[in-house]
């Protein structure tokens, strides 16, 4: 028996999120996967998941692990593993890890990408991966000033759920960035964690600041309010990629 360490890309459109649902009549990235090892002879219980990631959001490096007898080679696996998968999701890489591994506890952070499509006409071709916001012409470097000041370690009360089990909603961002490419405006966020919806909550804000509803002064005392009834509507999911897990 070998634990296998898996880097997994999917479009989070028709899905549930990843994690499977108690009564597993849903769609979701987990089941998918259980089902495809299935096929091939896995009788484990769960496959293990770095993030959980909501309905909608897609991942080009969601990270998982699982246990399995196997005995063709990694190469071997990963092939088996995509040819049982549906179209809208695949194991990018695959290969032998330490018994002990779990995708999620090791982490030492994660990487997410939003795309924002500002433009008068939306796009059909976008409509899946961008939120599409006009008007009006959303002023970048406005929002690229109110991102800085989620550099560094904050508590993130005001743009995130609270923990399981009362842990602390601080957070250390090292990376917050924003980037114009043609009309499709993305932001880059790197931490050690984040809270449910964090990512989601801050675009939402974010975007106010670009309308000029927010000024940058108005985004920090959000934050500094810990209160997330402060918070504005969070952006809808399907802008959102978690792009890197961190290890």
């Amino acid at each position: 028996m070998a634990r296998y360490r898996a880097v997994v890309e999917y479009d989070g459109t028709e899905f549930l999120g990843f994690q499977r649902q108690a009564e597993g009549l849903s769609r979701t990235v987990q089941g998918e996967i259980e089902a495809a090892l299935g096929r091939i002879g896995w009788t484990g219980k769960a496959v293990l998941g770095a993030g959980r990631t909501d309905s909608g959001v897609h991942a080009s490096g969601q990270v998982i692990a699982f246990d399995f007898e196997w005995r063709h080679g990694s190469e071997a696996l990963l092939r088996a593993l995509n040819a049982n998968l549906p179209p809208d999701a695949a194991i990018k890489a695959l290969d032998e890890c330490a018994a002990d591994f779990h995708p999620r506890y090791a982490a030492k952070g994660r990487r997410y990408r939003y795309t924002l499509y500002n433009a008068p006409v939306r796009s059909p071709l976008a409509a899946r991966y961008a939120w599409h916001v006009w008007p009006p012409a959303l002023n970048v470097e406005a929002m690229q000033a109110a991102s800085q000041r989620l550099v560094g370690r904050h508590d993130f009360a005001a743009f995130g759920a609270d923990p399981d089990g009362g842990e602390s909603t601080t957070r250390t961002v090292r990376r917050a960035e924003w980037a114009a490419q043609g009309e499709a405006l993305r932001f880059e966020i790197q931490a050690d964690a984040f809270l449910y919806r964090m990512v989601r909550s801050l675009v939402g804000a974010l975007k106010k600041v670009g309308a000029g509803d927010l000024a940058v002064a108005d985004f920090v005392a959000i934050l500094q309010s810990r209160d997330r009834a402060q918070c504005p509507p969070i952006a809808p999911p399907q802008g959102l990629c978690l792009v890197e897990v961190i290890y």
